[in-house]
């Protein structure tokens, strides 16, 4: 409960403007949009093929962290390791959960993309159409609570997980489709939906698992 308390806490001081309005918010200046500049220009500077090899790569992170999610439960089942297997199996439902909460979250925040609400910028990638809103990145989401929920089940795995979900968090910033706040949102949400989900586990499952 504490764990969901402090998440909720940051999420709502990270939502644009709080949570609730009626009319879609455009973030146009402060620390969030200053970074986005920053680091949108930044990666506008490369070559032309940049950033199509952004994008994919922030879908391949996904993929990674989903591999290594289905290669856990094979291992589990080969192996009928039951605090693996619950593990893996709590991991899935968490990120179903975790991504769930963040579209429900948009439609309430309402938040329009920085390519679209902030003049003068080059994003990289295509800026999603109206109404596909910014708060939080879903991509962030996924990828947090996917590494996340690895790295609690089998703890070897947090050196490969983790920073492929800043990977994927910063990408989303770096094609231009999310504010620095955005990306933060979710992995908040991911985490914390994602130690929620796996803190249901019985007390004898929550062994480290060594391989």
């Amino acid at each position: 409960m504490a764990a969901l308390a402090t998440g909720a806490a940051a999420l709502w001081a990270l939502s644009p403007g709080g949570l609730g309005r009626q009319a879609p918010v455009r973030i146009t200046d402060g620390f969030s949009a200053s970074a986005y500049r920053e680091l949108s220009e930044a990666a506008s500077q490369g070559p032309g093929w940049l950033g199509g090899l952004f994008e994919l790569a922030t879908e391949a992170t996904l993929v990674a962290l989903g591999l290594l999610l289905l290669w856990t439960g094979v291992r589990a089942w080969r192996t009928r390791d039951p605090v693996l297997g619950t593990g893996a199996v709590l991991t899935g439902i968490g990120t179903s959960v975790a991504y769930a909460l963040s579209e429900g979250l948009k439609l309430v925040a309402d938040e329009e993309r920085p390519c679209r609400a902030l003049t003068g910028t080059d994003p990289l990638a295509e800026c999603p159409p109206t109404g596909d809103w910014s708060f939080p990145s879903n991509h962030a989401t996924l990828a947090a609570a996917l590494a996340v929920g690895l790295a609690l089940t089998r703890p070897r795995l947090a050196a490969v997980t983790l920073p492929l979900a800043v990977a994927a968090a910063l990408l989303r910033v770096l094609v231009g489709v999310h504010y620095p706040h955005d990306v933060l949102a979710g992995a908040v949400l991911g985490t914390v939906v994602m130690v929620a989900a796996l803190s249901v586990r019985p007390r004898s499952a929550r062994r480290r698992h060594e391989p």
